[in-house]
């Protein structure tokens, strides 16, 4: 058990949610300490071990916070379903840069800090194996979840590890068993495999005009722009799943932009019964939940 940076704060809530609240360091990076927020039903058992989603926020990795309103409700709400949910920070690379993310930062720029978000994430995926008696979670089912540019770290450190990460055996024994993407896309959809392929949810608009929902450039920006960098997004992604006769859900809103970045509150049942039926009892579902956005 790796404990190098523990530094338990533990918070109880007895309001709307009934949840324990425990925050720990999982890794400290120069002047940056990264910092998880564990959430876990507040009548756990000692012998129990439970499915894990582990959370990334979005921001644009310059802003964002692993303790969001939106954030904090949904993991209040994921450990009412007997669930350990698990907000984590990480590495804002963006942040106080005049070159943002958009097509003034150059491409190599934008994929360093896709690596960088990766590692962050594998990292707190390592802290949570490392510890997982500690924290009661069950490792083998630890779903990978985020939004925007925490969906874009996740969806990277799930399927790219090999391209992002030089030394893997860092991370061996860090496994998923499934994604949670909102508003997500991957740098190169060709790294899903059949061997890799997980029970996969997403939520993206075919409008969204900063990551896209096929394939397209990142924030749409020419070929002439510094920061032209193509990426796969959802609608790409459930192609390379159904192909490869994989289970994963796609929530498609015609005509909506990035606002399906924010977490769906309304769905989340859905959600979790998704990978009920995927994860837990290794049914292969394949779902196009398809909407009209209103004018």
């Amino acid at each position: 058990m790796n404990l190098k940076y523990f530094i338990p704060v533990l918070f109880f809530n007895c309001f709307v949610f009934s949840q324990n609240l425990t925050t720990y360091t999982y890794a400290i990076k120069g002047i940056d300490t990264l910092k998880m927020d564990v959430y876990s039903p507040k009548k756990i058992k000692k012998t129990d071990s439970l499915p894990v989603l582990l959370w990334m926020h979005g921001g644009g990795f310059s802003g964002g916070k692993r303790d969001n309103v939106d954030e904090v409700k949904m993991m209040k709400y994921l450990a009412t379903k007997g669930y350990i949910g698990i907000s984590i920070n990480y590495r804002l690379l963006r942040k106080d840069d005049t070159l943002s993310f958009g097509c003034n930062c150059p491409r190599a720029v934008k994929l360093e800090t896709f690596k960088q978000a990766t590692i962050d994430y594998l990292d707190a995926a390592k802290f949570v194996f490392e510890n997982r008696l500690l924290l009661q979670v069950d490792v083998s089912h630890i779903i990978a979840g985020g939004s925007s540019a925490g969906a874009e770290g996740i969806l990277n450190a799930v399927y790219m590890k090999e391209y992002f990460i030089d030394d893997l055996k860092e991370y061996t024994q860090v496994k998923f068993a499934g994604v949670f993407s909102l508003a997500g896309a991957v740098v190169n959809a060709d790294y899903i495999t059949s061997k890799n392929a997980l029970p996969t949810v997403m939520f993206h608009g075919t409008a969204d005009d900063l990551v896209p929902f096929g394939s397209a450039a990142h924030h749409y920006c020419t070929p002439e722009e510094p920061g032209y960098l193509m990426l796969d997004g959802s609608e790409t992604i459930a192609k390379k799943l159904d192909n490869l006769g994989k289970a994963f859900y796609l929530n498609k809103v015609i005509g909506g932009k990035h606002e399906l970045a924010s977490i769906p509150f309304d769905q989340l049942q859905n959600v979790l019964r998704f990978f009920e039926k995927t994860i837990f009892k290794s049914e292969i579902i394949q779902t196009k939940k398809i909407i009209t956005k209103n004018p």
